[in-house]
């Protein structure tokens, strides 16, 4: 873990002396300068001291890389085909995928499917029918709706152009059979 590294990006960025925050929490030079470095870990308790002092949330120190926020800029976005649907990976983290689907005139997922997870839909442009078990509904932009995975699905722009579909889905196993 690399607490210390964090914490003086923090006081760098926000411009702050090692004699400043020494003066503001009791701690001495020496000690916050091994804990910047990694060379010792704080208790959580001094922890909380140098978080409040920093104005940051003590969770936050403690948040590995890969659980810190992350961006994908949208030139950086990766783009699959799947049944001749344009699919959009817009986010990814921790089991929630976030995609945009685009769906020609006439395409559909291909057959009902069934998968593990739950996901949530939101029509941003088009006219879809959406289907799961006996249960359907047309839904246009501005609709959304959700449905446990688990219960064969199906979806199919049944309108003049295409149709745009915004689609998070969690599931705590890989979603690769889906959409890529």
């Amino acid at each position: 873990m690399e607490i210390g590294s964090k914490i003086r990006d923090i006081r760098n960025r926000k411009k702050i002396t090692i004699a400043q925050m020494c003066e503001a929490t009791g701690l001495s030079k020496g000690f916050i300068s091994n804990v910047e470095n990694n060379n010792t870990s704080p208790s959580i308790s001094t922890l909380q001291t140098i978080a409040t002092f920093l104005k940051v949330p003590l969770p936050y120190l403690l948040l590995e890389k890969d659980q810190q926020m992350q961006v994908v800029k949208k030139e950086s976005r990766t783009t699959t085909s799947f049944n001749g649907l344009k699919v959009e990976h817009l986010a990814s983290k921790e089991g929630l995928h976030l995609r945009m689907v685009e769906f020609p005139p006439g395409a559909s997922l291909g057959e009902p499917h069934a998968h593990q997870g739950v996901e949530t839909h939101l029509v941003l442009e088009g006219k879809l029918l959406a289907e799961q078990g006996e249960d359907q509904s047309i839904v246009e932009a501005g609709d959304s709706f959700s449905w446990n995975a688990c219960v064969p699905h199906y979806v199919k722009n049944i309108g003049d152009g295409k149709a745009v579909v915004l689609i998070a889905a969690y599931s705590d196993t890989e979603l690769k059979d889906i959409f890529g």
